[in-house]
């Protein structure tokens, strides 16, 4: 349960970092392709304005590998990227849209040229999740972070998830990474239960009603 993970690594359902803009009273509007008929679901594009998220693809490989740093490392992926490995994630990402699988991966765009400055993703079944919830995991590379781009991924995905029938949107965050939790906050989620996985994490639940996303 991570933007991605690596063959043969643990996946990290948590994310990594930034200074934290946002409001936390509502979903901003979307502008959004998934709803018209007969169209791809790997040509879905969200959109707040100011950053964009559409299905990652094989040519973010490069700004990918080029963007990891240490905390994305720890705190998302669970272990260095290479280029095989990020490969096969990303056409792996691609066909779980090609088929309405579970994992929906995003990467967020920002500018006019859509560069990109992190990646996002909804997990629809997992590990402690019940039907209905939807796990998302995210983060920023570090030239990136302290604008508030996460908060406002997190706020389009969370629309995203509440059109394709999710109820409930789940952020698990290590108790060592409060910057996670501030953008969990920051986008409108509140503190729920404290769990461990099967490897021993701790992990602390922040949710929020999706129901209530497309009001």
């Amino acid at each position: 349960m991570a933007a991605f993970a690596l063959p043969g690594i643990r996946a990290r359902p948590c994310l990594v970092s930034s200074l934290l803009w946002a409001t936390s009273r509502g979903i901003p509007l979307v502008r959004r392709s998934f709803g018209v008929k007969n169209r791809r679901m790997h040509e879905v594009k969200l959109s707040d304005g100011i950053i964009t998220l559409s299905p990652l693809r094989l040519d973010d490989v490069k700004a990918h590998l080029t963007g990891e740093d240490e905390l994305l490392v720890r705190w998302l992926n669970g272990g260095p990227g290479t280029r095989e490995g990020v490969e096969a994630y990303f056409q792996h990402c691609r066909e779980q849209w090609d088929t309405a699988g579970p994992l929906r991966a995003f990467g967020i765009r920002s500018g006019a040229d859509e560069t990109l400055a992190g990646t996002i993703d909804l997990r629809f079944t997992g590990e402690g999740l019940a039907p209905g919830q939807v796990n998302v995991a995210y983060g920023l590379y570090p030239s990136w972070r302290g604008r508030g781009l996460a908060t406002r991924a997190v706020l389009l995905a969370s629309q995203y998830a509440a059109s394709e029938g999710g109820e409930e949107a789940v952020i698990q965050v290590e108790p060592e990474n409060p910057a996670s939790a501030a953008v969990a906050r920051r986008a409108g989620f509140t503190p729920g239960k404290q769990l461990h996985s099967k490897d021993g994490t701790r992990f602390h639940w922040y949710i929020r009603d999706l129901r209530v996303a497309l009001q």
